[in-house]
């Protein structure tokens, strides 16, 4: 079995976990419930974790799918340099964002998924992954011929015994069946 890339699952936890917490914050702000001031906060905290996650890291394989308007936000988040790219960080920045969500009810799903995102992303800094971007390829292509070359092999022809016969000479282009056609009852 393959290496489990944990960066990839923190990843996905963290960008859910920055959508539950702006939800519960908006949900805490419009409400005004008591203690809204916390739910102002996750709001910001909400949005500043999506923009952080919503790009995606290179895998080792190779195999990366980068979300659709990823790129913007990749050269956002590589001007940070290593504040951005080492998991430790994240993780240490995670923990602390997710520590006041956990004073109002309508954050409190958030807060718990950003710290199993934080724990995820510090397994997956201990084992040595770091945020590498994904940058569009520039296709390098080769200058064709403007005339192709033609095939070296004679394309496949049938016995001449099975080739089509002279319409002209009906009964001669007639196709003899090897095989008896009649009902034998």
């Amino acid at each position: 079995m393959g290496k489990i890339e944990w960066a990839m699952w923190a990843n996905e936890q963290a960008l859910a976990a920055g959508l539950i917490l702006l939800t519960g914050g908006i949900v805490g702000v419009s409400g005004q419930f008591r203690g809204w001031q916390f739910a102002a906060y996750a709001i910001a905290a909400g949005a500043f974790v999506c923009l952080l996650e919503y790009p995606r890291s290179k895998r080792a394989k190779g195999t990366s799918v980068e979300r659709p308007g990823q790129y913007c936000f990749t050269v956002c988040v590589k001007a940070f340099g290593p504040l951005t790219r080492n998991y430790y960080v994240r993780a240490f920045l995670h923990a602390a964002i997710c520590v006041p969500g956990g004073f109002m009810l309508a954050t409190v799903l958030g807060c718990v998924c950003l710290g199993i995102a934080s724990l995820i992303y510090f397994g997956a800094a201990v084992r040595g992954e770091h945020w590498e971007p994904i940058l569009p390829r520039k296709d390098v292509r080769k200058p064709e011929d403007s005339t192709r070359k033609p095939p070296q092999n004679p394309p496949p022809r049938p016995p001449p015994d099975v080739r089509r016969k002279n319409v002209n000479d009906l009964e001669a282009a007639a196709y003899d069946n090897p095989f008896s056609t009649t009902a034998d009852e």
